[in-house]
C-alpha cells in the first residue's frame, strides 16, 4: 500500500510560480514511477510529469521548460515545480504512483492516487 497527500495548490497570476508537495508513505520499494497528473473541468487527466526510481524524468510537451518534477528520498516527497504558469495550466493536480513502474502517457499504470491539490491560474 501507498499513501500519497499533495499541497501546495492555490491562486497565482500569468506567469507566476507555484510548487506543489506530494507526501509519499508505504512500501514504495524497489522499481516504481511516480507521477503529477492534471485534469481541468470537461477535460481529459493528462499526465505532467513523471520520475523513475532510477531518477529520470519524463515530461508532457505542454510543460517542458517549465515545470520540473525532483523527489527526495530522504524525506519521501515528491515536488513538482511549475514556473511560467499559463491560465491553461489550471486545473486539479494529483500525484500517483505505480509500483513495478508506469507510463506517464497511460494513467490506468499507476495504482495509487492522492487526493489532489487545486491550481488556478488567471490571466
Amino acid at each position: 500500500q501507498v499513501q500519497l497527500v499533495e499541497s501546495g495548490g492555490g491562486s497565482v497570476q500569468s506567469g507566476g510560480s507555484l510548487t506543489l508537495s506530494c507526501e509519499v508513505s508505504g512500501n514504495t520499494y524497489g522499481k516504481y514511477t511516480l507521477a503529477w497528473f492534471r485534469q481541468a473541468p470537461g477535460k481529459k487527466r493528462e499526465g505532467v510529469a513523471s520520475i523513475e526510481s532510477d531518477g529520470s524524468t519524463l515530461y508532457a510537451d505542454s510543460v517542458k521548460g517549465r515545470f520540473t518534477i525532483s523527489e527526495d528520498t530522504s524525506k519521501n516527497i515528491l515536488y513538482l515545480q511549475m514556473n511560467s504558469l499559463k491560465p491553461e495550466d489550471t486545473a486539479m493536480y494529483r500525484c500517483a504512483a505505480a509500483p513495478y513502474g508506469g507510463s506517464l502517457f497511460a494513467s490506468g499504470d499507476f495504482r495509487y492516487w492522492g487526493q489532489g491539490t487545486q491550481v488556478t491560474v488567471s490571466s
